[in-house]
């Protein structure tokens, strides 16, 4: 299992438009086959950046969600809401605490 983590800065103007998009296509992204885990988290300061936190089975199940359908239609209507260009990682979890 890896980790992905994608930071989006967002216009002022757009941010309700994207949290609205996102909790209707939430529960989509969560059940595509691989995906585990997501959670959308805000920046408490710089409120018009978002970060998306999810947990995927293989690099494969991530790439099959980044090539399908759902993913472009998502990409189509977010994309242009971006005041600076996103980043993205991909990383190994190393450890938890509970």
């Amino acid at each position: 299992m890896f980790v992905r983590i994608v930071k989006m800065s967002f216009d002022p103007s757009k941010i309700k438009i994207f949290l609205d998009n996102f909790d209707t296509k939430k529960e989509h992204i969560r059940a595509f086959e691989g995906c585990e885990f997501l959670e959308l988290y805000r920046d408490k300061h710089n409120t018009n950046v978002f970060f998306t936190y999810s947990f995927w089975n293989t690099e494969a199940d991530l790439e099959r969600y980044r090539h399908s359908n759902l993913f472009k239609g998502i990409w189509a209507e977010t994309k242009p809401m971006f005041n600076a260009k996103p980043e993205a990682w991909s990383v190994d979890k190393l450890a938890t605490l509970q």
